[in-house]
């Protein structure tokens, strides 16, 4: 199994609606997508700089799939977040191996 995660750090300002799309909107298209099997939002609880921080998770069988994904479905989901938050949010992308 193969989680996903992207950790993305919120400008204050844009936190509640950055939340309110990413719930209703990009992780469900996410999900649609068909590569994950399962995903979760979690709150950073340690902040720093001020800028409110989540990991976005999705749980994937392989990272050939997740190369699927990324080749074929990302361009197009960051781009939309790109036009909805550009300049309010910055993203790091992460790929973990799970083994237990």
């Amino acid at each position: 199994m193969i989680l996903y995660n992207v950790t993305s750090s919120i400008e204050p300002s844009v936190a509640d609606q950055w939340l309110d799309y990413m719930r209703t909107t990009h992780m469900p298209e996410v999900m649609e997508t068909g590569f994950f099997l399962k995903s979760q939002l979690c709150r950073l609880l340690n902040e720093e700089d001020n800028g409110i921080t989540y990991a976005a998770q999705y749980y994937c069988i392989s990272v050939e799939q997740l190369e699927e994904y990324q080749r074929v479905c990302a361009p197009a989901l960051r781009a939309d977040m790109e036009a909805h938050f550009a300049g309010q949010y910055v993203s790091f992308r992460t790929v973990l191996e799970v083994v237990e």
